[in-house]
């Protein structure tokens, strides 16, 4: 089973991001394990890792041609969200959103 697609993300502090798939359900995502690798050390840079978007038909979170998550990354090791849990209000997001 394919996992659904992207609808929407938000750079989160921390290093997360907050995923909205098609099928409106939430996944948190933490990236902090990944920076230190040289794909995604770049994304340490605040500024650039809040510069997250969805790909065309959101198969994936893209920052640049090299850097980029899968939908079924994000998924599979997103953890499951929920606004009943903390209401996206009182999220903390990166470049003083929220």
């Amino acid at each position: 089973m394919r996992p659904p697609t992207i609808k929407s993300i938000q750079a989160l502090e921390n290093y997360q991001l907050l995923v909205e798939f098609a099928n409106h359900e939430y996944r948190l995502y933490d990236l902090t394990p990944r920076l230190s690798t040289e794909v995604f050390a770049p994304l340490q840079n605040p500024v650039f890792f809040q510069s997250v978007k969805v790909d065309t038909g959101g198969y994936a979170a893209v920052w640049n041609e090299e850097i980029d998550l899968s939908e079924h990354e994000l998924w599979i090791h997103g953890q499951p969200w929920a606004s009943a849990n903390v209401p996206i209000g009182q999220l903390r997001f990166k470049g003083g959103r929220g």
